[in-house]
């Protein structure tokens, strides 16, 4: 039921072989899938020890560019079907039974259960189930599920402190809960030095998939109230998502006559540009695990304004890294905003501080070697 395009693999292992480890994640896109990735490609480096498999259950807005992509990479990619969990459960159990991985990790709400549930059938050794967000929408029947296949499963990961807590609180068991904190290709970002504050433009750049979690709606509705105060800034929106969501922000802009500032980019192939040509870099956020487009913006030597939510807090010290604000509250943000475009001096000293924080402590090299440590112990 996979893909047929697929590229195969061989089941058939030697003595000393590398481990294989199969990571299932949504297809759609998130910032969990984002984490898989980097986490197979590392997975290619000399010396890892690991073979990577990278399994993506669909959704509608799979793009099939970007897996094209991936595997042009060099990444071996699956899909399997996600219009409903039976149907993804077989297809990656039938996976598992063909390519035998030594380990499964399971990324995010709710693509941990079914793909336990398929590793589990299909024998798989070590089950690991990595937690993406501080807020999952847990009913009382999943999270039993999720807390019976705890006790089935090897390691429990939050991609932060806050993420390792809200697990404990959940009920799944402390001795298995760690927490590693997400890293990024901080080399995409090299050349941020070359564009100095001062020198960027005084815009505001938001990278995030539309879903009413990201709250795009407050940023949208701050930009207006500092367009009333007589500061009118560019705005560009970098992200794909839902559909619907996107079209409330886009009648939000045109109700507001906000359309002169705001763009609306899709998906970005070349973030590290845009956000090392601006001078901000805004997370309006509900909630959040460890958001990756933030350290890219503070990688990219931008000043950082984030919602003070469970995951942001822990990459933004507040008032030395970037400002934090209370999360849906527009005119927060917008007195925020205000104060680094008016405030001498602000805004470059919160960049350079920021950029300086995510070089010494959101390199993907540093996420790569703690995973590493981590499954290689199991």
């Amino acid at each position: 039921m996979h893909d047929s395009r697929e590229q195969p693999a061989s089941a058939i292992r030697t003595m000393g072989a590398p481990r294989r480890v199969m990571h299932f994640v949504t297809g759609g896109f998130s910032g969990a899938t984002q984490v898989a990735v980097d986490l197979c490609h590392a997975a290619r480096a000399p010396g890892s020890g690991m073979e990577a498999i990278l399994v993506l259950r669909r959704k509608r807005n799979t793009d099939e560019a970007r897996l094209q992509a991936l595997r042009d990479k060099g990444l071996t990619v699956y899909v399997v079907p996600g219009w409903s969990h039976l149907a993804t459960i077989w297809a990656l159990f039938r996976l598992c039974r063909q390519l035998q991985p030594d380990q499964l990790v399971a990324h995010g709400f709710s693509e941990h259960l079914w793909g336990r549930y398929a590793g589990l059938l299909a024998g798989v050794r070590t089950l690991v189930h990595i937690e993406h967000n501080s807020r999952e929408r847990y009913t009382r029947w999943r999270l039993a599920q999720a807390r019976w296949l705890a006790e089935r499963t090897a390691l429990l990961i939050g991609v932060s402190e806050g993420v390792r807590g809200r697990l404990i609180e959940l009920g799944f068991p402390a001795q298995k809960c760690v927490a590693v904190p997400n890293g990024i290709d901080l080399s995409r970002f090299a050349r941020a030095d070359e564009h100095p504050f001062e020198q960027r433009t005084a815009g505001i750049v938001m990278s995030a998939r539309f879903a009413r979690q990201k709250d795009h709606l407050t940023l949208i509705r701050a930009v207006d109230l500092l367009a009333k105060r007589g500061l009118r800034l560019p705005l560009m929106l970098a992200g794909s998502g839902k559909e619907g969501y996107r079209r409330a922000a886009e009648a939000l802009v045109k109700q507001l006559g906000l359309e002169p500032q705001v763009r609306f980019l899709g998906h970005h192939g070349e973030m590290p540009q845009l956000l090392m040509s601006q001078a901000v870099c805004v997370l309006s956020t509900h909630y959040e695990g460890m958001p990756l487009a933030l350290v890219e913006g503070m990688a990219a030597g931008c000043a950082c304004i984030a919602s003070d939510v469970v995951g942001v807090s822990e990459v933004i010290e507040k008032d030395v890294t970037g400002i934090l604000v209370p999360e849906g509250d527009p005119v927060a943000l917008a007195d925020a905003l205000e104060r680094v475009f008016s405030e001498p001096g602000l805004g470059e000293r919160l960049a350079r501080a920021a950029r300086q924080r995510a070089l010494q402590e959101h390199g993907l090299e540093l996420m790569r070697l703690r995973y590493q440590a981590l499954l290689t112990g199991l």
